[in-house]
């Protein structure tokens, strides 16, 4: 009698690990949205014109894709939900509060996008101005 009391103890006691443990997760999911600026510098673009934010905001966009794209993956497999946690959520949220920071810079600076048909000027290369070396008072040519 006192063996079974035992084990189905420690059952229970395992059964509200286990609980816990995926109630901690799931809050940890929920939060993503409402935390993210807290792991991001929040001077980190102040000092960034619109062609620095451009390319930044891009970069940031690609790496959040990148990360979902891999925690998509993640949640495929066998404890995927607790791999994709652990691996990637703190990259995720850490990127998604950098690129909040930066879309409130873009929007302080009143930037616009660059159009994707619009080409930088070539500059035309210069002609190099060649000049001889100075020669020196009393010397002669070899």
């Amino acid at each position: 009698m006192a063996a079974s009391f035992s084990s189905s103890l420690h059952s229970c006691g395992a059964l509200l690990v286990l609980l816990a443990g995926s109630a901690a997760l799931g809050g940890c999911a929920g939060i993503s949205e409402t935390v993210a600026p807290a792991f991001a510098d929040p001077a980190r673009y102040e000092l960034y014109d619109c062609k620095q934010l451009e390319a930044e905001r891009k970069a940031l966009a690609n790496r959040t894709g990148d990360l979902q794209r891999l925690m998509d993956k993640a949640q495929t497999g066998a404890g995927g939900a607790v791999v994709s946690e652990l691996a990637y959520r703190n990259d995720y949220v850490a990127v998604r509060g950098q690129a909040q920071l930066a879309d409130d810079a873009w929007r302080r600076n009143r930037c616009r996008e660059t159009p994707p048909d619009a080409k930088p000027e070539p500059s035309t290369p210069q002609r190099p101005v060649i000049q001889p070396a100075p020669t020196r008072p009393g010397s002669t040519a070899r």
